[in-house]
């Protein structure tokens, strides 16, 4: 494969997406003879773009694409038009995108947490839908059941998965961890992830998972203990760190509120694509977020008071405790702590 070189100031985010691609090994094209005006470089980064910008595919096209300097970064020919950036779309399928996924994981992970939540799957007017309600019952708009797989530390997505059914956590749970291979790491739930059976598939896979009992049955005696080896444990020696778990409901929040309000597609295969390059991206953005805090500088302040005095000489200094005579018998620097001395402000920097 040939490498890509770049001849302009380079962006963080284009960084990335040269690494991404180098590692991938994918091809620069797929086909041998044909049409070769893109290549996969080329459309992995329209499609990333795509998502950054939040917009439909006519609209990034028009507004976004063909105003912006990625048109030279890219070294494109052309502007792709609408049915061609959509068939790019279909073009990658879901192991291949789960591949670059898996490049953006990192590789020491201590403390995971797993959480499902909802994604609206239909763009519908609320203003509307509530001026529809007082004419009539609506039919109840489905939703994407989105189950995410955090590293606590990073916030960065281990895996996910993507039903349409009424699903028990349980069971996509299940399907996590068996696809996992991180070994020694730390797995959190809530009360929903409590069964016997995912405790074991998680230790088979590497994963010391907790999660809180459910409360007992009424009618059970208050001191009856929970079924199970890894229940029991999970009740009679919780881990300190057992509230980190909230932190994968703070990435559900933020992921929602700020990138994915709505999936667009309509078929089940084209929502799980878009998903899966919308969480492409979100890793994206915590890499480089964390890249950027470990070249951060910190400043030291000091503060150093200097008093020069000839040979010889006396000098009384009227303290809050009394008169104190300093006897100095060359030049040479004393500091005495302040109100009374004058500042002299060094900067050390370290990185």
């Amino acid at each position: 494969m040939r490498q890509i070189t770049l001849a302009h100031p380079q962006n963080k985010l284009e960084e990335q997406l040269v690494k991404i691609f180098h590692s991938s090994n994918l091809p620069l094209h797929f086909n041998k003879t044909g049409n070769k005006e893109f290549t996969n470089y080329q459309r992995i980064s329209i499609i990333i773009l795509l998502k950054r910008s939040g917009k439909s595919l006519r609209q990034f096209i028009d507004e976004e694409l063909s105003e912006s300097k990625w048109i030279s970064w890219l070294g494109l020919k052309k502007i792709p038009q609408k049915s061609t950036l959509h068939d790019w779309l279909k073009m990658f399928s879901m192991k291949t995108i789960r591949q670059l996924f898996k490049l953006l994981i990192p590789k020491k992970v201590n403390l995971t947490a797993i959480d499902s939540t909802g994604i609206d799957s239909f763009r519908r007017s609320k203003h509307y839908e509530k001026r529809c309600n007082e004419m009539g019952n609506l039919p109840h708009m489905t939703y994407a059941k989105t189950s995410l797989f955090v590293d606590v530390e990073s916030k960065i997505i281990l895996d996910w998965d993507l039903v349409m059914s009424h699903e028990h956590d349980v069971k996509i749970a299940e399907r996590i961890f068996k696809r996992n291979t991180l070994k020694n790491i730390f797995g959190l739930g809530d009360r929903g992830y409590d069964s016997e059976p995912l405790h074991e598939i998680a230790r088979e896979n590497g994963i010391d998972f907790f999660a809180p009992v459910r409360k007992m049955n009424k009618k059970a005696f208050k001191n009856q203990r929970p079924k199970g080896f890894y229940r029991r444990r999970c009740k009679e020696n919780p881990p300190k760190y057992k509230g980190m778990r909230s932190i994968v409901e703070n990435v559900n929040y933020v992921l929602k509120g700020t990138q994915i309000a709505s999936l667009r597609s309509k078929k089940h295969s084209m929502r799980e694509r878009e998903l899966g390059w919308h969480l492409i991206f979100y890793n994206i953005k915590k890499i480089i977020k964390l890249t950027k805090s470990n070249n951060m500088q910190t400043f030291l302040f000091f503060q150093i008071g200097i008093y020069v005095f000839p040979d010889n000489a006396q000098k009384e200094i009227n303290l809050c405790n009394g008169v104190y005579r300093l006897n100095l018998s060359s030049f040479h620097i004393k500091s005495i702590f302040p109100p009374y001395t004058k500042f002299l402000y060094c900067f050390i920097c370290s990185k």
